[in-house]
This record gives C-alpha cells, sequence and structure tokens, in this order.
C-alpha cells in the first residue's frame, strides 16, 4: 500500500483509486512561487550586471585600462550565468512527461555545475593575470576613474551576490547560491582592479599583481564553499537532520510503529522522499491508506522543500524491506516460472 503526493488535486495510489482533499494543494503554490522568486532574482541580477558592464565598458573607453577590461569581461561572463539558470527555472513549471517522469530539477543541478566551472575558470585567469603583472609591470591612466569603476564593479556584483544566495538558501537552490558566489568571485577581482589604481597612485606598481594572487585563493576557498552543495545535490545526498525530522514527524501519529528505509533526495530546488512505516497487522486497507495521507501531509508542513512524498505501508510483523523478501526478488524463488517468449509471425505483403 503506498501513498504518493504529486502536487495535484487527484492522487493516483498502488490499488487504482484516486480521491480528492476538495481543496487545491497549498504545496503547488510553495513549489510554484520558489520558481518564481528564482526567475525573479535572476532577472534582477541580469539587470544590475548588465548595468555594471556597460558603465565599466565606458570607462575602459576613456582610460584603456586593460585591468578594467578584465575586470569588466568577468561581469559580462556573470550575468552570462543567469541565462542557464533561467532556462533551468524555467523548465521546472513544466509538469514531468513519458521521458523525464521525475520533472526537469536536474536541469538546475546540471546548471550549478556549469556555474563551478566558470568560478574556477575565473580563479585561472586571475591567477594567470596577476603572476602576469608580476614579471611585465603595466603603467596605468586615469587611476582616480580607474579606482572608481572598480569599486562600483564590486558594489554591482555584491548586490547580485546577495541577491542570489539569499533567495537561492530561502527555495533550496544550490545553483542560484553557487551563482551568489561567482558574482562575489567578480567582485573580488573588481577589488583587484581598485588595488591597481591604488598601486599607481602611490607608486608601488607590484601592490596590484600581489592582491591579485590573493583575490586568486579567495576564490578557489569561494569554489569549495560552493561546490560541497551543488555536488552533494547532484550525488542525491541531504542532510542527516533531514532524515531525522522525517523520522520524528512520522512517529508523532499512534497509528504508525514504525519507520524504516527512509531515502530522500534533491531535484533543483525540490526536495523528494520515500520511506516505509510500519501498521497494525490487522488494520483495514482504508484505514492504512488514511495513516498515510497524515504521514505525508504532515511531512510536507514540517520539512522545508519537500515537494514530494511516497509512503508505503507495511504490517508490523514485517515492516520495510522484510516484507518484500528483497533476496527473492533480485535472484528468484525456485517455484517461480519464467514465462515462455511468444513469437508472432506476420504476414508477408
Amino acid at each position: 500500500m503506498a501513498h504518493e503526493h504529486e502536487h495535484e488535486d487527484a492522487h493516483d495510489h498502488d490499488g487504482g483509486h484516486g480521491h480528492s482533499h476538495g481543496t487545491v494543494d497549498p504545496t503547488l503554490f510553495k513549489s510554484v512561487s520558489a520558481t518564481e522568486s528564482g526567475i525573479r532574482a535572476v532577472k534582477w541580477s541580469l539587470v544590475v550586471l548588465g548595468a555594471t558592464a556597460i558603465f565599466q565598458l565606458v570607462i575602459v573607453f576613456m582610460t584603456g585600462s586593460v585591468a578594467l577590461l578584465s575586470d569588466t569581461v568577468h561581469n559580462f561572463g556573470d550575468a552570462s550565468t543567469a541565462i542557464p539558470l533561467w532556462i533551468a527555472f524555467a523548465l521546472m513549471r513544466r509538469k514531468p512527461g513519458g521521458r523525464f517522469t521525475y520533472g526537469y530539477g536536474r536541469v538546475e543541478d546540471l546548471a550549478g555545475l556549469i556555474v563551478l566551472l566558470l568560478i574556477l575558470a575565473s580563479a585561472v585567469v586571475a591567477a594567470y593575470t596577476s603572476i602576469d603583472r608580476l614579471f611585465n609591470p603595466r603603467d596605468i591612466e586615469f587611476p582616480w576613474i580607474l579606482m572608481a569603476a572598480g569599486f562600483i564593479g564590486f558594489v554591482g556584483n555584491e548586490a547580485v551576490a546577495m541577491i542570489r544566495i539569499r533567495v537561492g538558501r530561502r527555495i533550496g537552490s544550490t545553483a542560484l547560491v553557487a551563482d551568489g558566489y561567482h558574482a562575489r568571485t567578480d567582485g573580488l577581482t573588481s577589488l583587484a582592479v581598485v588595488a591597481a589604481a591604488t598601486g599607481a597612485l602611490v607608486g608601488f606598481s607590484l601592490l596590484d599583481p600581489i592582491i591579485g594572487i590573493v583575490i586568486s585563493a579567495m576564490i578557489l576557498k569561494l569554489l569549495v564553499t560552493a561546490a560541497k552543495p551543488v555536488f552533494t545535490h547532484l550525488l542525491d545526498g541531504v542532510e542527516p537532520e533531514t532524515v531525522e525530522q522525517i523520522r520524528a514527524t512520522t512517529m508523532m501519529y499512534a497509528e504508525v510503529i514504525s519507520v524504516s528505509d527512509i531515502r530522500a533526495r534533491w531535484s533543483g530546488h525540490e526536495l523528494y522522499a520515500d520511506l516505509s512505516i510500519g501498521v497494525r497487522s490487522g488494520l483495514e486497507v482504508s484505514d492504512g491508506h488514511g495513516v498515510a495521507a497524515k504521514v505525508e501531509h504532515a511531512l510536507l508542513e514540517a520539512i522545508p522543500h519537500l515537494a514530494r512524498v511516497m509512503v508505503h505501508v507495511d504490517p508490523e510483523t514485517s515492516p520495510g524491506r522484510s516484507f518484500h523478501h528483497r533476496d527473492a526478488h533480485e535472484y528468484g524463488e525456485p517455484n517461480v516460472t519464467t514465462p515462455r517468449r511468444t513469437h508472432i509471425r506476420l504476414p508477408r505483403r
């Protein structure tokens, strides 16, 4: 006996029947709201970074600064990372289909991986440029204007980073959080431009590459911070606290005698869960269904970002995997016969 929630008014079950709760499922709005919040964050970050990069490009033409040109290219690149995230969030709106039966949440995780690669590229470019400047110092013109442009680049990137990280954490999107860290890395490269201008003002040209190398190391540290949750999602990992919260919430009901086989995984910014509960062996099917429904809705209310949950009901005498005789399914019982293949000959035309 199983009970699954799939964000629809009617639910299909293993027994072939369906039921309606009489009201529109509030978790549907929660999921849609999270996706819309992600899209809004991506839109705003695209606008802010686009405006910042365009302003810096004007200053590049005025000063001819190679350092600022590099920072401007970084900002245009960071703005462009909003595009795969936008596509990912847009695909999350689509309903599961015949091929992608779990939906398109994994596209968001893939976008997070792309963002990580861009952060790594930023670190490599920053390190290479800094080492090159260390051995080949260059004169900087209009240092005050250059300093102002670098500072504006830092402010624009940090504002976008705060938006992406805050919204990403609220809706559970590691891809959006990683993109926020990407914006922060470009903000750090903007500080390198400020350092270059400061060095030119005080007559210490080596200040630019030295700070650039330090910033490269900071970018790599941010990369490690951003990569951990992204790869955890990609490998179907969840925090142990989430599993314990699922167990504690389920055991609140007196009808539930045991909880086993708890599994949870992320699909984009949505969390899916499966679990088995043990109930009294003599319980009617309809009563067991009712217990599963109560557990289901309690979990959807209690667990952040939980979008879909399958509750499997087993008798208390054989809970979890033991009830299904897993070894028998894997290796086959001696008294189970394999049906013969039937070959159908089609008439020739």
